[in-house]
């Protein structure tokens, strides 16, 4: 006989009430967050630091920069700049104010900030594409990534933060972190720590900052380089206003305070303004770190830099720039560079005290005519010669038609005619005449990495590159051919000798790579010498040199480039607007040209001179050409026997005589102590 179903036909009931299934399942699923959360954190936790070592990193190495000829050109970071600030020493108003504008609850919270990440979170959802993250990380968490980790965004290295953040909390006290914090982050200008970073903008100690001035260190922190004063005194100037605002409503400073220091203008200091090629300095800082990783020694890096032509370049730019204000002309780079790819010289803007931009490496600007040699090349090694016949005439692609820059035409020619006085139409119909896409693949053999357009107008250089490209490009026409890479380190060594980086080409285990064979190397080398003796750049003709080049100057005059060499040794010279808007009529024979002269005719006087070379000896000009060419030279350019690579230079070492910081002239007093405003911020919130 069946046995009878329970009522409803169902299974057997658990027996548990809501209330107890609800309590079970919440203990389950509170176990299996906790197994996870465990979990995870293991695994972000494999490759954590060494957190222990605090210690070791309170110190940052130095990194010394010497020329060429072992000349001291700079010290960066390190204890030659600063040691470590005793926060004791310190008014109150300066830590309160990286407090007050980076982290208000920085009293109260435990190494994180649940009300900060959250907003965060919510800013980042709503962002705008492109724009960057917002933060939300706390004084300690600013400090566990600058002493532990990288830069990166993501969600590993943010968890990583979390930790080391928690752990720091634990360890020290508020005090502690924050003297460790203001001793360690990065201002800027090369600058790490606050008692570096105020001898650098303002040649004072920290514990002598005024209210305006520990505003603006504290500024510094969202963006150290966009907020720089030396690179944006107004955006610099702003940013500061902000933070003394919230200094006010954070009750460390008076509205009286504030308005004292509204009305009283900050003084940043010129010391940098003074110093040579500080471009070039942080265009190799950041490499060496790179190369070597962060160094756990000081460090001493050999440069390629020739601080006498640096110095050279550097009051050519004064000179010209300061005459030609009145045309417009606004910035400045220049960029000298060996048969070798040596850097020898590097000026990326007028003054480095206004402006930290380094137009020689990172703007990205059209060359106008500077690109017309790319063209003619690639026609020679078509098969054209210099004497190939060609009429200037009204000419179009397309719907477009080029303009010379006079507005006329000279009827038949011949090429070398057209390259020495840059006739546009010429070089837009050679361009389309040899395969457009071909004159892009011979700039990029030659050394243009950035991207060339292939557009009807490309001959007469719309494409963007920077001058460190177009010196590196050039090289091959001044050195018998070969393809250079332009670079700036020697070697690296640590203070006590040990070897970490040489510098050696890419193409050096297989020789040096020929780019330019000859009869072209020598025709655009006859041409180009013809720009300089009778064509646009006639104005830059030194006499007794062998000189050759080519002037460039793009629409509506907001850009000019003379880009010019005699044998292994270039120089680019280009001047124009950051905001790209025209100047008066400035060309490349003009205001660069110039630049350019007045610059070379003292650097020509202190390197090994020699004439153009002829190119790979399997193609050599011949006993009438060797004739002629030595004929063209004359003086003492011409006594000079031509090679492929210059004799060493036995020129002593110039002097470098460090200037003293000056004293400030008055001290502040210091209000209360600091360990009382610490007690009271906490016990407020206990």
């Amino acid at each position: 006989m069946a046995k009878a179903s329970p009522p409803g036909g169902g299974r057997k009931s658990s027996g548990r009430t809501p209330a107890q299934a609800a309590l079970y399942w919440g203990t389950v699923g509170a176990i299996w967050v906790v197994i996870f959360t465990v979990v995870f954190l293991g695994a972000m936790a494999v490759d954590l630091p060494d957190i222990k070592k605090l210690q070791n990193t309170q110190q940052q190495h130095a990194i010394t920069y010497l020329d060429r000829s072992g000349a001291l050109i700079a010290v960066r970071g390190g204890s030659q700049y600063a040691a470590p600030v005793d926060i004791d020493q310190l008014p109150t108003y300066v830590p309160l104010a990286f407090v007050a504008i980076e982290d208000r609850r920085f009293f109260t919270h435990p190494g994180f900030d649940p009300m900060g990440m959250g907003r965060a979170v919510i800013r980042n959802a709503f962002r705008h594409k492109g724009a960057n993250l917002a933060g939300g990380s706390t004084i300690t968490q600013q400090l566990a990534r600058n002493l532990f980790l990288s830069a990166d965004q993501n969600m590993k290295r943010k968890v990583q933060e979390l930790m080391i953040a928690v752990w720091l909390e634990h360890k020290y006290t508020k005090k502690q972190i924050l003297a460790l914090y203001l001793n360690h982050v990065y201002f800027g200008a090369g600058a790490y720590g606050i008692e570096a970073a105020s001898e650098r903008y303002f040649n004072k100690q920290a514990k002598d900052l005024t209210v305006g001035e520990a505003a603006m260190l504290a500024g510094l922190m969202k963006a150290p380089n966009s907020y720089s004063p030396l690179s944006d005194k107004e955006r610099a100037g702003r940013r500061a206003t902000i933070v003394l605002n919230e200094m006010v409503d954070a009750k460390v400073i008076t509205p009286e305070q504030r308005a004292d220091a509204l009305a009283h203008p900050i003084t940043v200091s010129k010391s940098l303004a003074t110093a040579h090629a500080q471009y070039f300095i942080d265009w190799l800082d950041s490499n060496v770190r790179a190369l070597v990783g962060d160094p756990k020694e000081d460090l001493i890096v050999e440069t390629t830099l020739d601080l006498p032509i640096q110095t050279d370049a550097e009051r050519a730019v004064q000179t010209i720039m300061a005459r030609d204000a009145k045309r417009g002309v606004q910035q400045a780079a220049v960029v000298s560079v060996d048969g070798e790819g040596r850097i020898r010289a590097m000026i990326g803007g007028v003054s480095y005290a206004d402006s930290q931009f380094n137009r020689a490496t990172m703007a990205f600007r059209q060359t106008g005519s500077s690109f017309k040699p790319f063209v003619y090349l690639t026609a020679m090694e078509a098969g054209y010669q210099p004497t190939t016949p060609v009429v200037d005439e009204p000419y179009s692609i397309g719907d477009w038609s080029p303009q010379n820059f006079e507005k006329s035409y000279m009827g038949l020619i011949d090429l070398q005619t057209a390259l020495a006085e840059s006739i546009n139409t010429v070089a837009a119909r050679l361009a389309n005449d040899v395969g457009r896409d071909k004159v892009a693949a011979t700039a990029h053999r030659l050394g243009i990495t950035s991207k060339i357009n292939t557009d009807p107008a490309m001959a007469l250089g719309t494409s963007e590159v920077s001058p460190i490209e177009l010196a590196q490009a050039y090289v091959p026409f001044s050195n018998g051919g070969f393809k250079a890479t332009a670079h700036g380190i020697i070697r690296i060594r640590t203070a006590s000798g040990k070897l970490l980086y040489q510098y050696r080409d890419s193409a050096q285990d297989g020789g040096r790579v020929q780019v330019i064979n000859n009869p072209p190397l020598t025709e655009m080398n006859q041409m180009l010498r013809g720009v300089v003796q009778h064509g646009t750049g006639a104005g830059v003709n030194i006499p007794g040199y062998d000189l050759a080049g080519k002037t460039g100057t793009t629409s509506d005059f907001r850009d000019a480039w003379f880009a010019g060499y005699t044998g292994g040794f270039v120089t680019v010279v280009w001047v124009g607007r950051d905001d790209n808007t025209p100047m008066k009529k400035v060309t490349g024979g003009s205001t660069p040209g110039a630049i350019w002269k007045t610059y070379m005719s003292s650097a020509l006087k202190r390197i090994q001179v020699s004439p153009i070379p002829v190119g790979p000896a399997d193609s050599s000009l011949g006993t009438v050409a060797e004739g002629a060419l030595q004929d063209l030279l004359g003086t003492q350019a011409g006594q000079v026997q031509a090679s492929q690579q210059a004799a060493p230079e036995n020129a002593a070492p110039p002097t470098v005589t460090m200037q003293p910081i000056p004293n400030p002239e008055d001290k502040p007093k210091k209000d209360s102590s600091l360990d009382d405003v610490f007690s009271q911020a906490q016990q407020k919130n206990q």
